[in-house]
């Protein structure tokens, strides 16, 4: 088959889709990526992908430059003629979708998170939701990388039952992200958060958790490790890094190729996001064994249990500053008992061939019902 990937950003396919394209190359199909063009371009051309830029905006909704985006999305896949669109991120999804299903291709979209469209007040999540319903309605598969979003979806009547598919995230590289030993107990404890620095992720709550810590563990570090300047309506601008900076509250490390690194150095990762689809720096770190603090929400709850991780609550720093004096207080054994948990969940439940298989069972869906069709 043709299969077209569409996505917001290109680098989005080679960091988190790379082991399903790889699979898909190796049952032989034909891959094109359809998305604006960036850094990871050559490296998508590396794995035998086509690579087709795409001109959109990724912020906001603006009915005049979504209108434009869903012919555009018509006129390319008319162009292309793929057999299937493998869509992700949410303007691909819903305009998308309805580009497809009048140029007559089959479109299996992935909701990877709701985005701030469900953050930002009520008026905007209706139009949304009306979005959804119209774009997702008779579409065969419709993949969900959480519990909590899939039943919103069914419960809004946003999809069928009979459409919804559960996926584990993107799955994990299990061979990748090994275990690796915890941190020695005489070092300074190590708070790492991995996330582009929007407020949506909880970076605020992250800066002021770690002043309240401080101030008990004057010792304790705590990292922020991802991109500035995100068009992102809810981006951290730089002049208000550099004073968490100065300040010595928070070091910001940027951003790296390979996180595997820090996550070895870190003694728990954090997470106190406002709600995710499945969120990679979680899974990335529960498979090299780190213990995770993340909060009670979609997504991320459902990445750990009891036994890997300490919820808190969302928007609120004193309850995550709350959790990590819990980890703080816990004795080397019983942290690194916390991580051993968390690597075993991913073996249980994340391993990236899980997310092959389903993708290979919607395929073969799609191509009966084009034979038969036919």
């Amino acid at each position: 088959m043709h299969i077209l990937m569409s996505v917001n950003a290109a680098w989005n396919i080679w960091n988190f889709r790379r082991p399903l394209v790889e699979g898909l190359r190796r049952d032989g199909h034909q891959i094109t990526v359809l998305a604006p063009p960036d850094d990871a371009v050559a490296d998508l051309q590396s794995l035998d992908c086509r690579v087709r830029p795409l001109e959109m905006s990724v912020k906001g909704l603006n009915p005049v430059a979504d209108f434009r985006l869903e012919r555009r999305f018509r006129h390319l896949f008319r162009e292309l003629r793929p057999d299937v669109v493998l869509s992700y991120t949410i303007k691909n999804n819903i305009f998308g979708a309805t580009a497809a299903k009048s140029a007559g291709v089959p479109f299996v979209p992935n909701v990877t998170g709701l985005g701030t469209a469900f953050l930002s007040g009520r008026l905007l999540q209706t139009i949304t939701e009306s979005l959804y319903r119209r774009s997702f309605s008779e579409l065969p598969v419709v993949f969900f990388q959480n519990e909590d979003d899939r039943d919103l979806f069914l419960d809004r009547r946003l999809v069928k039952a009979a459409q919804a598919r559960l996926l584990p995230g993107s799955g994990i590289d299990l061979q990748r992200f090994v275990p690796a030993p915890m941190p020695r107990a005489e070092d300074p404890p190590t708070f790492l958060m991995i996330a582009r620095l929007l407020r949506d992720k909880g970076v605020m709550e992250f800066v002021e958790a770690a002043r309240l810590v401080r101030a008990r563990h004057p010792t304790a570090r705590f990292q922020l490790l991802g991109a500035l300047g995100s068009q992102n309506r809810s981006a951290i601008d730089r002049t208000t890094l550099d004073g968490w900076v100065a300040e010595g509250v928070v070091e910001y490390l940027g951003t790296v190729a390979d996180v595997r690194p820090l996550i070895a150095k870190a003694s728990c990762v954090v997470l106190p996001s406002y709600r995710e689809g499945a969120p990679r720096t979680l899974i990335e770190a529960a498979a090299m064994a780190r213990p995770l603090i993340t909060t009670d929400v979609p997504g991320c709850r459902a990445v750990v249990d009891r036994d890997s991780g300490i919820l808190c609550e969302p928007r609120d720093a004193v309850s995550l500053s709350g959790a990590m004096l819990r980890f703080l207080g816990l004795a080397p054994v019983a942290q690194s008992a916390m991580g051993a948990a968390g690597r075993r969940k991913m073996e249980r439940e994340y391993d990236q061939a899980l997310i092959l298989d389903a993708y290979r069972a919607a395929l073969e869906q799609i191509a009966g019902q084009h034979s038969r069709v036919s």
